[in-house]
């Protein structure tokens, strides 16, 4: 799945250039923080992210910012940046924690569309494997629709937009690892009830086609032809052109049927809403 917090302005832009860009300067910290001015703890948490793999430190500095200089405008974008140094450090529980902050605290500074976004990848760049928990797809899932419907013009949505349909594709992929694990086992109902999910909640991923291509496995060896019938006639109006259509076909006429709607079943019932637009 794909990574990476995208182009940003602000702050927030400074945070995704650090560590492409060097920042200037040769700061060095000859006196104790609490004697250094805002300006000049936070060029330390800067050149930290620059120069180090690791953002503890850097977010230290940003951490004194916000301590020593509370209620600053130093102090806010000290805040921001420490949500970016847990979320490059993958401590996305702190970082998480950091930009709900920001959120609370400044609703309508620009940098808020930011937090939200660094908020919706602390659960988003957890999915990492088909397998894991699906707890955290549906949590980032809510995090980016709030970014896309509270920011719809910034440069944040765009890129929500993109995550929200992989993560939903993932969602869609666990069904049909589920779902062929018991295919595999002869467990036909319960695959059915598994690809029936994908078809009828996740239309838009690229699973449906394969979704469609198992019902029929199942349905043949079950013996429920109308129904596996009905599924290739779905899979042939809209996947025309896969290797699942062809699959899925020649498994009907081996046994000497044709894909076309047969029966009231839901398959039925999907065909005729979305092939010949009966929603009544």
């Amino acid at each position: 799945m794909a990574r990476g917090i995208g182009t940003a302005k602000g702050v927030a832009g400074l945070a995704l250039v650090l560590l492409l860009a060097g920042c200037g300067g040769g700061e060095t910290q000859d006196v104790p923080l609490d004697q250094m001015d805002a300006e000049s703890i936070f060029r330390l948490g800067e050149q930290s992210l620059e120069t180090e793999r690791k953002a503890e430190n850097a977010v230290h500095y940003f951490s004194e910012v916000e301590r020593l200089y509370p209620y600053s405008e130093m102090a806010k974008r000290a805040l921001i940046m420490q949500a970016y140094g847990y979320h490059k450090d993958k401590d996305y529980e702190n970082s998480r924690a950091a930009a709900q902050r920001y959120i609370d605290t400044y609703p309508a500074e620009e940098d808020a569309a930011y937090a939200k976004y660094l908020l919706a990848l602390s659960y988003y760049d957890q999915i990492d494997e088909v397998g894991r928990d699906q707890g955290l797809t549906f949590q980032a899932l809510q995090a980016l629709r709030a970014v896309i419907e509270e920011y719809p013009d910034s440069d944040y949505a765009k890129s929500a937009i993109l995550k929200f349909d992989l993560a939903f594709d993932h969602l869609a992929a666990k069904e049909m690892e589920i779902g062929r694990y018991y295919l595999r086992r002869g467990h036909f109902t319960a695959a059915i009830n598994r690809f029936r999910v994908v078809v009828e909640q996740y239309q838009t991923t690229t699973h449906t086609a394969e979704a469609l291509y198992r019902l029929i496995e199942a349905y043949l060896s079950l013996g429920l032809t109308d129904e596996a019938q009905t599924a290739g006639a779905i899979l042939g109006h809209n996947y025309q052109s896969t290797v699942w259509y062809e699959d899925g076909y020649r498994l009907l006429t081996q046994k000497g049927l044709q894909p076309e709607v047969k029966g009231d079943g839901w398959l039925a019932t999907i065909y005729r809403r979305v092939v010949k637009g009966e929603w009544l």
